[in-house]
């Protein structure tokens, strides 16, 4: 059954990735020019398949290798591939192919049917215009790489002199200094910094979307040398793995060699500094190994590609049905005509004849109508600080089914604050700070008048209030000390001699969690300040002014594994040893002596949104600390199952734990993201969440911000390493109904590898999808899953490095410009400042952008049929002549000076306001069917061309009297006034500029009469006779069409129709 199912997946996976003929050989025409393109550019670049390497230390090694350089490429096209690649991508378009080649046949005389110009300006037009938007749009793109690869570096010398570099020459082996708040411009292995433990932190949200302050380790080798020259004094290299995707891991040695003999240094992901990090502490010096394409941040970012909108694909098909009915339209005249003589010259002549049916203006008015849009998008008041980096999809976000968005930055700020300390028995929020710290300095002034306050008989405090006095101590002190947060001080404006009292104001926390970070920020604001610490050595400031020294014997450091931290102190006071542990209550639980309130005030903090931490502590006597540390050193020691034997020695301790307190921390949200995700929720549009954070984070942030509704049933997808876990997890998965899915990054590759259908099958039906652990490659590849098995349209949204590969795969990219960087924004096709934004931009200019294009497409593509259907009575009545009903300027004006302005200014056109499509985004649900531009509506507009293009020419014919010249002035200016008359039928707003289009263009046509005498009768158009007979058929075309519109809005209204009223 398993090996069925998997055949299943493969040929419904490879269903939506078929191509039609025309696609297949594109398809293979770029494969083919991609495989050659790629062999000249590894003939004369050098490329050579990824090795592994030894880099040595400032200088070339022995065997001298090429890397490519350092340079960020967001560009589509270069010099070269320019033209070639943008005439292709225009000329696969099928209008665009077709008016080529009918004015390719223009150049025959025997097929020349009118004049040159008449075929050759309108495609030139069109395919200058696109040339110069891709031009401009990819020169943007330019300019911003070039403002990234032209920022400067300190690159240390041989000299021992720093010299500053562009990032775009920076190669392997450079010895590259990385000031603090500083950008890592290539992977390096990290050899010195500046900090005395020989540490830094390093931030990596724009490579992995964490937040977390990562710590990274020196080269203890290099770190023990005198100076930053001494570098060149050692005979030493890095011997590194070959470049590759995985950002959490890194197979590396440093190896020093002294009078021949080699020693050797273990390297791991802890020494290295990936390019696209931000060194957090100090300055660093590090040794790149990875430029360019081979670094970890540009292997995980997909390249940008052309996109093509779904209505360009709509508008595309449409054609092709056009096509097939001009050739109908052919064969049919020639069947009547008859098959005697150069009849296939006739054939192609009809075909000339009858090729206004596919109007070459369409390109035109909707590539225009593009640029106005997203000029529209730029300057609206409401959406400051809005760019449109494509102007090729504006329309797309008017067809959106699913919003994937990062979590860090995108829908938080990034920002954690301390809301909630829970004692057990009483509660303390950020509004009784006053209160805790009156507690506290209670507590530390008895402690200096030698009272013991966890058992303090004072006859002053009742039993109740020495109670809490004693539990507020004891929780304070084991959230200032359970962490691993370091102080740092910044001596820019101070005495470094300066005690560490006199530089409060310039201090800053650096931690590997911002939770942390939080909860050390508010014992400050206690009372309980940390003011030093180092490996060894925690310092802590009382409310009392006085300092207490704490040295730190062992440190467990957080895993997602462990889902927990502790801590054994030595506090010097009292010489007394404490183990204090926090983590996750779904862990701590086991841990804590019996309790009937942790899991119900869990529960309350989880609905709040906050992210819960359990704080607990043991005792330990000196007899009892020595018995551990001798089996956890022993633990350490062993080369089999390392890992398992120390967590045993550990949970050794992790038992009958007193329980001190529940804290709650706030990942503050942007402005408005509740709101702005409920209204998202409610156009119709189904949210992804991919984050790398941790389950729980995501899980709370899920809630938090409404992502998963209240009172909705959540399924938290459990880790499956093996095919037969993940086919019963999904058995497990498939019997919840209407539940919003969490799953961890790992699961969902196993998942995909064996059940990729029957998984998405069932995730693409949830309310809401969160995916954590997620790493930059597996949040593209989740797109185009999207996109494969649902073939519907997609928004992915974020702010970092780490969101790029997502938002380029997305059929709309959009970038936040946030702390994390410009990167996401500047790879995007729309940049926005603020994620509340994104409802604006989807519910009102999306909505606005796709149903104008619509219109727009419908009254360019009957400006087409109309004149068709004349030019075919015409023929057909006079012997199937294949001569043209109005040439020259007639049929260039027709399209341009008398029709085009208020055609193209339906741009402009809604049917609702801003306003109105914000506060009910159920119209833009409406959209998702796709009715706007369906192939109802398109049949609609081919009967209504066919009655008025026959009207129109039965009605001149009907009417005529005198000169032949008199019926092509009857029916053209019928023709022109009809076109009028139907944009003020369609239009649902007026516009000001629309009044002044119609007027502009009757003034111009009837001008025009008069000017042009060769097409008109002067005398003739001044006459009563003339006039009436334009009346009565341009009536007889229109009037039946007003008469249906009033009765569909007064019995069957749209929706919208009835918000306005």
């Amino acid at each position: 059954m398993d090996e069925e199912l998997l055949d299943e997946n493969d040929r419904l996976t490879q269903r939506g990735k078929k191509r039609g003929p025309l696609g297949s050989c594109c398809y293979c025409i770029t494969g083919c020019l991609s495989r050659c393109c790629g062999r000249v550019k590894s003939r004369f670049t050098g490329d050579v398949k990824l090795n592994p390497r030894s880099v040595w230390l400032g200088r070339q090694g022995p065997m001298p290798q090429r890397y490519p350089p350092n340079k960020i490429r967001n560009q589509k096209y270069n010099i070269l591939t320019f033209l070639p690649l943008v005439l292709f991508n225009q000329f696969r378009l099928f209008l665009n192919l077709y008016f080529l080649i009918m004015a390719l046949t223009q150049t025959i005389p025997a097929f020349r049917i009118g004049y040159l110009y008449t075929y050759w300006a309108p495609l030139g037009f069109v395919i200058f215009v696109n040339m110069v938007r891709e031009a401009l749009d990819d020169f943007r793109r330019f300019v911003r790489d070039r403002e990234v690869n032209s920022r400067m570096y300190q690159k240390l010398t041989e000299t021992g002199q720093l010299v500053n570099i562009p990032s775009s020459e920076i190669q392997v082996s450079d010895l590259i200094v990385v000031e603090k708040d500083q950008r890592v411009p290539a992977d390096m292995v990290f050899l010195r910094t500046t900090e005395k433990n020989g540490s830094c932190f390093i931030r990596t949200d724009q490579l992995d979307g964490e937040t977390d302050w990562k710590l990274r380790l020196a080269v203890p080798t290099c770190q023990s040398l005198n100076s930053d020259q001494d570098l060149f004094d050692i005979d030493a290299y890095v011997f590194a793995e070959e470049p590759q995707k995985k950002i959490h891991g890194f197979i590396g040695q440093f190896t020093e060699m002294n009078d021949g003999v080699e020693t050797k240094y273990g390297l791991g992901i802890e020494n290295t500094l990936w390019a696209n990090t931000v060194v957090a502490s100090g300055r660093a010096l590090g040794v790149v190994i990875y430029t360019g394409r081979e670094t970890r941040s540009v292997m995980n970012t997909s390249h940008p590609v052309s996109k093509i909108g779904l209505l360009d694909e709509e508008v595309n098909n449409q054609t092709k049905i056009l096509f097939a009915l001009t050739v109908i339209l052919a064969i049919t005249m020639l069947a009547l005509k008859g098959f005697d003589g150069p009849w296939w010259r006739y054939f192609i002549r009809y075909v000339l004849l009858f090729s206004s049916i596919i109007p070459l203006s369409l390109r035109v008015n909707l590539d225009m109508g593009k640029i106005v849009y997203s000029f529209m998008i730029m300057r609206d008041k409401e959406i400051l600080g809005t760019v449109v980096r494509s102007t090729t999809i504006p329309e797309e976000l008017g067809r959106i089914s699913y919003l994937l968005t990062d979590k860090t930055g995108t829908l938080t700020q990034n920002e954690m604050i301390f809301k909630k300390l829970h004692l057990g028995t009483v509660s303390f929020g950020s509004d009784t700070n006053d209160e805790i710290s009156s507690h506290l300095h209670t507590a530390y002034s008895n402690i200096d008048q030698g009272q013991d306050v966890s058992a303090t008989t004072s006859q002053r405090k009742s039993a109740v209030r020495r109670t809490v006095v004693s539990k507020i101590f004891e929780a304070v002190k084991a959230v200032a000390l359970c962490h691993n947060v370091t102080p740092v001080y910044d001596d820019d404006d101070s005495d470094p001699d300066s005690p560490e009292a006199d530089r409060e104001d310039n201090v800053t926390y650096q931690a590997s969690s911002p939770d942390e970070v939080a909860l050390v920020t508010w014992t400050e604001s206690v009372g309980l300040t940390l003011v030093r610490r180092d490996l060894n050595t925690m310092a802590l400031r009382t409310p009392t002014g006085s300092e207490e020294l704490y040295t730190i014997l062992q440190i467990f450091p957080f895993t997602s594994e462990t889902k927990r931290m502790g801590i054994i102190v030595k506090e010097e006071r009292t010489g007394q040893i404490i183990f204090f542990l926090k983590g996750a209550d779904t862990v701590m639980n086991s841990m804590v002596q019996y309790n009937d309130w942790l899991d119900e005030e869990c529960g309350n903090m989880a609905r709040e949104g906050l992210r819960t931490l359990v704080v607990a502590k043991k005792h330990m006597t000196e007899e009892q600390y020595a018995n551990f540390e001798g089996r956890y050193n022993q633990a350490k020691l062993a080369i089999v199952d390392r890992a398992t034997q120390v967590n045993a020695v550990i949970e050794s301790l992790e038992r009958d734990m007193e329980l001190l307190c529940l804290t709650g921390v706030e990942d503050k949200l942007q402005q408005d993201v509740r709101p702005t995700l409920e209204m998202i929720r409610n156009a119709g549009i189904k949210i992804w969440m991919l984050t790398g954070d941790k389950l729980e984070t995501a899980t709370c942030i899920a809630k938090s911000s409404k992502l998963v509704s209240r009172g909705q049933d959540i399924h938290i997808f459990k880790t499956v390493l093996e095919r037969e876990q993940a086919h019963l997890e999904l058995n497990s998965f498939r019997r919840k109904n209407d539940s919003s899915l969490i799953i961890m990054g790992d699961s969902l590759d196993v998942c995909l590898q064996y059940y990729e259908h029957e998984f998405m099958e069932l995730a693409i039906q949830c309310p809401a999808v969160v995916v954590c652990r997620c790493s930059p490659t597996q949040k593209a590849e989740i797109v185009k899953l999207i996109k494969t098995h649902t073939g519907k349209r997609t928004c992915a949204i974020g702010d970092g490095g780490n969101d790029v590969s997502m938002i380029q795969a997305a059929n709309a990219g959009v970038g936040l410009v946030g702390k994390e960087g410009k990167q996401a924004s500047l790879a995007a096709d729309f940049s926005l400042t603020q994620f509340r934004y994104l409802g604006r931009l989807l519910m009102v200019h999306g909505r606005n952008s796709y149903k104008s294009s619509a219109s727009l497409s419908h009254f360019v593509m009957h400006r087409g049929l109309i004149i068709s259907v004349m030019q075919v009575i015409f023929s057909s009545l006079f012997y199937f002549s294949s001569v043209a009903l109005y040439q020259g300027v007639l049929t260039v004006g027709y399209v341009t000076a008398y029709t085009m302005f208020p055609v193209f200014l339906l741009v402009l056109d809604h049917d609702v306001t801003p306003e109105t499509a914000m506060r009910y985004p159920e119209l833009y649900k409406e959209l998702l069917k796709g009715r706007e531009l369906s192939y109802k509506m398109f049949f609609v507009w081919l009967l209504i061309s066919i009655y008025q293009g026959g009207i129109i020419m039965y009605g001149a014919l009907m009417l005529f009297e005198g000169e032949f010249l008199h019926i092509v002035a009857i029916s053209y200016t019928s023709l022109v006034i009809t076109e009028l008359l139907m944009v003020a039928l369609t239009i649902r707003t007026w516009h000001w500029l629309m009044l002044i289009a119609e007027f502009i263009s009757v003034s111009v046509y009837i001008g025009s009469m008069f000017i042009f005498k060769s097409y008109f009768d002067p005398v003739f158009i001044v006459t009563w006779d003339f006039w009436w007979k334009v009346m009565v058929i341009t009536l007889v075309s229109c009037v039946p069409l007003y008469i249906l519109k009033f009765l569909r809005k007064r019995f069957s209204p749209p929706s919208y129709d009835k918000l306005r009223e």
